[in-house]
């Protein structure tokens, strides 16, 4: 059984070089560049030949499907840029790879770091995601933002080890990497979830509360203090973009 890490990435060039050697032990590596303005192409050339280019985002799930048909091995491991296999875990990949069975995805759970450290409460940790699934029977779902795995009709089974993942380097990593996930939130729900200010400010507000004190955040220091208040911040800003579109919208249905 053969097995490809399949990645969609745009100006990854600060993470992609760690990500991509601890995938030495795949059989391909496939890349799908959005449009990348610093050298990110150039880094993914280095370990593979099969880098790709879409500039007509289709939102992050069928980002993935596409990504996924250039790939041709018996199975997917996807993967992001800001994200780094360890030796325990590659080798709990290879150990459930050698069996042929199709109906069985499996997940991972990640150790997330932020600021300059592994976050271990803030609901952060534990972090189960499915990762790994058989080409032929299993992808991602449509979504444009916070995609996943479709798990109908599978099995669901976790792998030994933890997937690194460095998600924000700095606040203006965290601003760059989040403002894109605020629009497609907003755009996948314009139709269909209605927003105001006063829903912007609560939401946000259960936000902080539970991410800080309901998932213990605050066993997190300083770094959990601050992520539980970006993440009500950023709450808020979604729900702000949302009631805005549609009092747009109103506006000019009325004139």
């Amino acid at each position: 059984m053969s097995i490809s890490a399949v990645l969609i990435v745009k100006n990854e060039a600060s993470s992609l070089r760690q990500c991509l050697e601890s995938l030495f032990w795949v059989d391909e590596i496939v890349i799908l560049d959005s449009g990348s303005s610093d050298n990110t192409v150039s880094i993914a050339k280095e370990f593979t030949t099969k880098v790709y280019e879409n500039l007509d985002w289709p939102g992050f799930g069928k980002q993935r499907q596409l990504a996924q048909q250039y790939a041709t091995c018996h199975w997917v491991l996807a993967i992001d840029a800001d994200e780094v296999v360890t030796s325990e875990l590659s080798e709990s990949i290879l150990s459930v790879i050698s069996s042929d069975i199709s109906n069985i995805v499996y997940s991972v759970n990640r150790k997330n770091w932020a600021f300059g450290k592994f976050i271990s409460y803030s609901g952060w940790s534990p972090d189960w995601v499915v990762r790994l699934y058989p080409r032929k029977t299993a992808s991602y779902c449509d979504s444009l933002v916070h995609e996943s795995v479709k798990t109908e009709g599978f099995e669901v089974k976790k792998l030994r080890g933890r997937l690194l993942h460095y998600t924000y380097e700095s606040l203006h990593d965290y601003n760059y990497k989040v403002i894109g996930y605020l629009k497609s939130w907003a755009d996948q729900r314009e139709e269909s979830k209605k927003s105001s200010v006063l829903k912007a400010l609560t939401h946000g507000f259960f936000a902080f509360t539970r991410m800080y004190f309901l998932r213990l955040g605050f066993l997190d220091g300083r770094h959990g203090f601050v992520l539980a208040l970006l993440t009500g911040y950023t709450t808020s800003l979604k729900y702000l973009d949302l009631w805005l579109r549609q009092y747009k919208k109103k506006k000019n249905a009325q004139k």
